[in-house]
């Protein structure tokens, strides 16, 4: 057994004791059982005024084929340098939601999967209790677009409201298109979608009841501190959240700017094939990676592995991600 080196400055000699009994007391004295779960899914971040929590909903499988605009050599390339997680039906890919509290208000940006799309994930309102928090605390939900993945979790588990006191905001081009049943059964609507229409019609319905769902044009006020950045093309009304932090910081929330994040930072213009408006989301994408890059935001992003919190350099004519280091919260230290 190699023997351990303390640091004379790190280890004063009047610690030592209490060190090799602590090292004493943690040797297993027997073999143990590995952990079967990973710890919750919470990560907590300060910056500037808020305290920003990440909240993992859970990974679905993304398949390569689904990434177009770019040839198998050039994904290939990426994504085996970049050592992306894959299985039989695809390239890991997180769901993550996010916390930000600013005094005594909670706002929570996209609200996961619930039971939309089976096991695996769903777990926002669970590692939102792991976090300290409770679902009757958080004001308002803001919901980047009306996908299953980020509005589905408005519902609880008996499809009850799952935050009975907050407001819903969505921009009124997405429900315009998602809330509409004529839209599903239009027919320029792909089929790939159609399943879709009733989850987000489901899924604020008590909210819309209660009136407590704000639909918002891009040019409407938003809850105090928070400006919408139209970065339409995954959906109509695809809407990303910048939140002034004070002391000249700021964070961007994106929704669906990224979901292949080792091909899509490097090679903007590579699309998902869930793209509503391709040629639209390539031209967002951009225009956000750079803003985010030149404005040296803090940027959370719903499909970027968790916590999902970093930062976005230029990369010559393309981005790369900057994920944030693991720091630990100031009474910590």
């Amino acid at each position: 057994m190699a023997s351990i080196r303390l640091h004379p400055r790190l280890f004063p000699l009047a610690s030592l004791a209490s060190f090799a009994l602590s090292v004493a007391i943690a040797l297993p004295a027997g073999a143990q059982t590995a952990p079967s779960r990973q710890v919750p899914g919470v990560y907590h971040q300060l910056i500037g005024e808020l305290h920003v929590t990440a909240l993992f909903d859970g990974v679905v499988p993304l398949a390569r084929a689904e990434l177009s605009g770019i040839d198998e050599a050039g994904k290939q390339a990426l994504l085996s340098s970049r050592h992306v997680p894959e299985g039989p039906q695809g390239l890991q890919t997180a769901v993550n939601a996010y916390l930000i509290q600013r005094g005594d208000v909670l706002t929570l940006v996209d609200a996961g999967t619930a039971r939309c799309f089976g096991p695996g994930l769903g777990h926002v309102l669970e590692n939102l209790r792991h976090a300290g928090y409770s679902p009757e605390q958080v004001d308002q939900v803001l919901i980047t677009h009306a996908h299953p993945d980020h509005l589905c979790g408005l519902l609880d588990a008996q499809g009850r409201e799952a935050f009975p006191n907050a407001t819903v905001w969505l921009a009124r081009a997405d429900a315009d298109y998602w809330l509409d049943p004529a839209t599903e059964t239009r027919a320029d609507t792909p089929a790939m979608f159609r399943p879709l229409f009733k989850m987000a019609r489901d899924a604020v319905a008590p909210y819309r009841a209660a009136g407590r769902l704000r639909l918002f044009a891009q040019d409407e006020r938003l809850p105090a501190g928070v400006s919408g950045l139209d970065s339409r093309g995954h959906t109509p009304g695809h809407t990303s959240f910048l939140f002034d932090a004070g002391a000249g910081q700021s964070l961007l929330v994106w929704g669906d700017i990224v979901h292949y994040h080792a091909v899509q930072f490097a090679r903007p213009d590579a699309s998902f094939e869930a793209d509503l408006d391709r040629g639209q989301a390539i031209a967002s994408r951009r225009a956000l990676m750079a803003r985010t890059a030149d404005g040296g935001w803090w940027l959370a992003g719903a499909h970027l592995p968790f916590p999902g919190l970093g930062h976005v350099r230029r990369d010559d004519d393309a981005f790369a991600w900057v994920p944030a280091e693991f720091s630990p919260l100031p009474g910590e230290r």
